[in-house]
């Protein structure tokens, strides 16, 4: 198994490499017009594991406030 991110430059993307990416798209991909009509997906990933040092959960029936009259009062 390999990272990408261990293998990737350290140094920003310069901008006249941008601007030639782009130049090369709009010649493979925009329309008669010279629209680039594209979609894309953005994702987004988290982790998270315990540690020590983290608050603890209270323990069931400690609450305060009850959850259900706090949703109850949002709907009126």
């Amino acid at each position: 198994a390999t990272n990408a991110l261990a293998k990737r430059s350290r140094k920003p993307l310069r901008r006249d490499v941008l601007a030639r990416a782009a130049e090369i798209y709009a010649e493979r991909f925009s329309d008669a017009d010279g629209r680039i009509r594209a979609t894309f997906s953005i994702v987004w990933l988290s982790g998270w594991a315990p540690d020590p040092s983290q608050q603890k959960p209270l323990k069931p029936g400690s609450a305060s406030h009850s959850l259900a009259d706090v949703l109850a009062r949002q709907k009126k």
